[in-house]
C-alpha cells in the first residue's frame, strides 16, 4: 500500500495539527500508536500536547516524558461532555500547538458521532487546522473487528485524512487470500486514506521481547536507549524499529 496517496490536504502556513487515535475494538495498539506518533512529532520539533481519553486504561498518560493530560470526554452513560468538549474543540482552535488525542474503545462511537454531529472537522479546516484520523487495522483475529472501525470512521469522514497503522502482531493482514488493498473495505473507502504505516510481525524472541519491555516499563524510545537496563541487541532492535517508523510517517508528510 502507498505511504502517501496524497498531499492536497498540507497547508504549509501552519504549525500545528490535531491527531485522533481512534478505534472502537479494544487491545489492537491504539495506545502503541499514540505513544509511537507522539515521540515522532516530538523528534521533529513540534510542541505537543498528548491528551489521555481512555476512562479505562490510562496508558498514554503512564508515560511520564509525554506529559499527557487525562480528560474524561464521555460519562459513564456513554454521553459526551459536551462542556468539557466544547472546551477542548475551542484549544483545539486556538492553542497555537501539535495536539494528539489518544481515545479508549468504549468511547469510540460516542466520541466520534458527536465530532460528525457537530461538524468538527470541517470547522476546524476552515480555521487553517487540519485534523488526521489514526486507525489501528490488526490482523488475525483482530482484522474483522478493526476493518468495522475503519468502516465506521471512513463512511463518515470528509477529508482525505485517515491514517492507517497496519498491525501484524497478531497475524498477517489477508483475507480470503486478498491483500489489505484487495479487500473490500479497503477499496470502498481508498479515497479516505491518506496512507499508511505498517508494523511487520517480528520475532517475539527479540524485537517482539524488546518492545514488549520497553512498553512495560512505559518508555519512549530514546528512554529505553539511553537505559543500563537494555543491553547493546536491544537498543540496536529498538533503533531499527524507531527508524522505520518514523520514515513512514515522513512520508506522510503531515508536518
Amino acid at each position: 500500500m502507498s505511504k502517501s496517496n496524497s498531499g492536497e490536504n498540507q497547508d504549509p502556513t501552519r504549525t500545528g495539527a490535531i491527531h485522533l487515535v481512534l478505534q472502537g475494538k479494544g487491545g489492537v495498539g491504539k495506545s502503541l500508536v499514540a505513544t509511537w506518533l507522539a515521540q515522532y512529532l516530538l523528534s521533529r520539533n513540534k510542541e505537543v500536547r498528548c491528551i489521555d481519553s481512555d476512562p479505562v486504561n490510562r496508558s498514554l498518560a503512564q508515560y511520564s516524558a509525554l506529559n499527557a493530560e487525562k480528560l474524561d470526554l464521555v460519562n459513564g452513560d456513554g454521553v459526551v461532555e459536551r462542556a468539557r468538549f466544547d472546551d477542548l474543540l475551542d484549544r483545539f482552535a486556538t492553542t497555537d500547538v501539535t495536539f494528539l488525542l489518544d481515545s479508549g474503545a468504549t468511547v469510540f462511537l460516542p466520541l466520534w458521532s458527536f465530532i460528525v454531529e457537530i461538524g468538527m472537522i470541517g470547522t476546524l479546516r476552515d480555521m487553517g487546522r487540519q485534523v488526521y484520523l489514526h486507525c489501528p487495522v490488526c490482523g488475525g483475529d483482530m482484522l474483522h473487528d478493526t476493518l468495522m472501525g475503519f468502516d465506521t470512521l471512513a463512511k463518515s469522514a470528509l477529508d482525505r485524512n485517515i491514517i492507517l497503522w497496519l498491525n501484524e502482531y497478531f497475524g498477517g493482514i489477508t483475507q480470503d487470500g486478498k491483500t489489505f488493498e484487495e479487500m473490500t473495505a479497503f477499496k470502498q473507502h481508498k479515497d479516505k486514506v491518506l496512507g499508511s504505516v505498517g508494523i511487520p510481525q517480528r520475532s517475539p524472541d527479540t524485537f517482539g521481547m524488546t518492545i514488549r519491555r520497553m512498553r512495560e516499563k512505559k518508555l519512549t524510545f530514546e528512554e529505553a536507549i539511553q537505559s543500563e537496563a537494555f543491553r547493546l541487541a536491544d537498543k540496536s532492535r529498538l533503533h531499527a524499529v524507531r527508524r522505520k517508523v518514523f520514515d513512514q510517517l515522513d512520508q506522510l508528510q503531515m508536518l
